[in-house]
């Protein structure tokens, strides 16, 4: 298996690099970008808000936007999940698979993801096992996490 895969794809089957938190991800390139355009923005919020009441709203969305250029995980194979009640790192270190899918007891109940989280790993790693690791990779690379 390609290095690249396993420094992409997280032992769930999501794509650390879409996601918010993690620290080479494209939400945090693309938010430090928009920060950058922005300048210094909020001035003209303000003026903005006089006839665009939208405008007033601006602190909240610098205040997310900020968020989003913070990102530091470095993946959850790196031993550090922002998910703090995911199990699954650990579950497939202690089964010595990369991915859930290679697993004999998947699908299973060690998971510890949200309901939303459960369904979206349980089809992720199906669709591993039916076309294989690489081509779901290559299906899986440019959609976005959050569905």
């Amino acid at each position: 298996m390609k290095k690249e895969i396993k420094e992409t794809l997280a032992p769930c089957g999501l794509n650390c690099k879409k996601c918010q938190a993690y620290y080479k991800g494209d939400i945090k390139f693309h938010s430090l970008q928009l920060k950058e355009a922005l300048g210094s923005f909020e001035r003209y919020a303000e003026k903005f808000s006089a006839f665009m009441p939208i405008f007033k709203n601006y602190p909240q969305f610098k205040e997310m936007l900020e968020l989003f250029t913070q990102g530091e995980c470095q993946g959850c194979r790196s031993g550090a999940c922002v998910n703090t009640l995911c199990r699954v790192p650990g579950c497939t270190a202690e089964h010595k698979v990369d991915f859930c899918c290679q697993c004999a007891e998947f699908p299973c109940e060690k998971s510890g993801l949200d309901s939303d989280l459960l369904k979206r790993w349980t089809v992720m790693n199906q669709r591993m096992r039916e076309i294989g690791i690489e081509q779901y990779y290559e299906e899986s690379i440019n959609l976005p996490r959050y569905r």
